[in-house]
């Protein structure tokens, strides 16, 4: 079982401290001065059932792309580290996941292999004060540095809100099924 991994992650641009157990009881403490982001953020933690502190401020006068890119860095390299400690893990997970007129699909394989495709066909330019650009770049960024494959296929949306919402659920919903504890190996070639 994973122990709580702690981070931290200063620039000239962000400034990050971070602590993950994904073992967690669900409590989670996040304030990175974008309340939208905050909100996500609780989704992926809350639903995944992490207990995720996460305390960041960045240079939000230039804009939104260093702190969400930071996040996601520091995010990703401490669920990497978690999901190694974690033993024998089912190792793919996924998730079908329906919010009102919007559905997705996100699939994930928790494997040391890094990549990513995410389609999210945004219809607005900015959403709760954050380019929609930026969700992509997170969910790009953290699963290059969880070293995990990541797919978002949206089916078909009705509100830029849910698209996003329903991404960090499915991606909560994705990752803790992969997770699981496997009584065996889930590779040919002996690990992951």
């Amino acid at each position: 079982m994973s122990e709580t991994i702690q981070l931290e992650r200063k620039t000239k641009e962000t400034s990050i401290q971070l602590s993950l157990n994904i073992n967690g009881k669900q409590g989670v403490r996040i304030d990175t001065g974008l309340p939208f982001f905050d909100h996500m953020l609780n989704q992926l933690a809350t639903h995944a059932g992490w207990d995720l502190n996460l305390r960041s401020v960045g240079d939000l006068e230039v804009d939104d792309h260093h702190l969400i890119e930071d996040v996601a860095i520091c995010l990703g390299q401490a669920f990497n580290q978690a999901w190694r400690q974690q033993g024998k893990i089912v190792r793919y997970g996924q998730r079908l996941l329906p919010m009102d007129a919007s559905l997705l699909m996100v699939a994930v394989d928790v494997c040391g292999r890094a990549y990513a495709i995410t389609d999210l066909p945004f219809t607005r330019e900015m959403l709760g004060g954050i380019g929609t650009e930026m969700w992509k770049h997170f969910f790009y960024t953290f699963a290059i540095n969880s070293a995990i494959t990541l797919h978002i296929k949206t089916e078909y949306f009705d509100n830029n809100h849910h698209l996003v919402e329903a991404s960090f659920k499915g991606l909560a919903f994705a990752l803790r099924d992969a997770l699981q504890v496997s009584e065996r190996e889930n590779s040919t070639k002996g690990m992951l």
